[in-house]
């Protein structure tokens, strides 16, 4: 499975993920089927990290389209909620903050193997502070987010501990909900579906597909605003 067809159904999951909003009013099983779209996402920050040409400009990109799709943003989660939150370019900007410098810091040469490994430990550090950051700033999913794009990263040579510390890192992140909501099964079921990307992560090939890098990037503002626009007409009909 090429980086290109997960793109695509992780954009088909989002849009779903977002639109139950618009036609629904409220949670549904389209976010259910929305749960697939970020563990796609953070896993495509890692792998980019890895085969981008310029870093620079991958970190620039991500960026300036946080700040074009927050606008866009803003006014889509006004149709069900009145908090404050950053968008999930944000998110994945502070992801790949956290692997670059842990990857720098990791790559340090060093005749002294503890030396070596405090390094290693300050970049996994510094991916905690990123992650808490995140969720400071109210970035979207907040340290979850950052932390499984850490994990990603992490053990992209070892896939079985990447996939046990991703589901073991989704069950903490919503255990307190499992724990505390009146309807817990709901959040079982997320955790669920959240986990189901895997099955499609573990099946990529390492093949790019075809380059569909900016429509990733010009969709999703695009389609916060039609949705925006989609709810704002239904309430003047």
């Amino acid at each position: 499975m090429s980086a290109f067809v997960l793109k695509i159904i992780a954009l088909i999951s989002m849009t779903c993920d977002h639109s139950s909003y618009v036609i629904f009013g409220h949670f549904s099983f389209l976010n259910y089927i929305g749960r697939l779209a970020f563990p796609i996402f953070a896993f495509q920050i890692s792998e980019g990290y890895i085969h981008t040409k310029n870093l620079k400009k991958y970190l620039l990109r991500l960026f300036v389209f946080a700040l074009i799709s927050q606008i866009p943003f803003m006014l889509f989660t006004s149709i069900y909620s009145s908090n404050l939150y950053l968008n999930i370019f944000f998110t994945l900007f502070l992801g790949l903050i956290a692997i670059t410098i842990f990857d720098f810091l990791n790559k340090i040469e060093c005749k002294n193997k503890n030396m070596h490994y405090l390094y290693i430990f300050i970049g996994v550090v510094f991916a905690i502070i990123t992650a808490l950051l995140s969720e400071i700033l109210h970035c979207d999913y907040g340290y979850y987010g950052v932390s499984i794009i850490f994990i990603f990263y992490l053990f992209k040579k070892h896939r079985l501990l990447m996939n046990i510390a991703f589901i073991l890192c989704t069950i903490i992140y919503q255990f307190p909900n499992v724990l505390f909501s009146t309807n817990s099964k709901i959040y079982i079921y997320i955790i669920i579906f959240t986990c189901l990307p895997l099955m499609f992560i573990n099946l990529y090939n390492n093949k790019k597909g075809k380059d569909i890098k900016y429509l990733l990037y010009l969709f999703y503002p695009l389609h916060l605003l039609i949705l925006f626009g989609i709810h704002w007409l239904s309430l003047s009909l």
